[in-house]
């Protein structure tokens, strides 16, 4: 029964992480990422450039530019601005983490991640799992 009642919000969180996502300025892909703890939002993200930065995700061939932050990056370091913690939250994603995004969500502390979208690597999903994390895919 509660992992009935954990399924339900679990696909709830990430339907608002999609939802979030459509914030995102970037052409290729939009990616957004909810951080849960206690049952409460506390941080949220998506993919763009750092503040102060144009909009504009791409260069001129299409190809991302260096310096978008991921929607985890965006969600955690606004956490670090914050009176909030990640000690224990769960991070809800709608594509799975690189590896850059994954180092960053286990030294946050996050135990729990819901992913919607397979992402073509998977070296982020091993090393959340090498580390203990739970990792669960919702995808359709």
């Amino acid at each position: 029964m509660e992992s009935e009642k954990q399924r339900k919000f679990d696909l709830r969180y990430l339907e608002m992480a999609r939802i979030w996502a459509k914030n995102s300025y970037c052409m290729r892909r939009q990616v957004g990422a909810l951080v849960v703890k206690n049952n409460m939002i506390i941080s949220d993200g998506y993919n763009g450039t750092p503040s102060g930065f144009e909009n504009v995700c791409e260069d001129d061939n299409g190809i991302t530019k260096p310096y978008v932050l991921h929607a985890e990056a965006n969600a955690i370091t606004k956490l670090a601005r914050s009176s909030n913690n990640s000690e224990g939250a769960t991070i809800y994603i709608t594509a799975s983490p690189c590896i850059e995004c994954a180092k960053l969500i286990i030294q946050a502390g996050i135990k729990r991640v819901v992913y919607g979208e397979k992402y073509r690597l998977t070296d982020g999903i091993e090393l959340l799992e090498r580390a203990g994390i739970e990792v669960v895919y919702l995808g359709e």
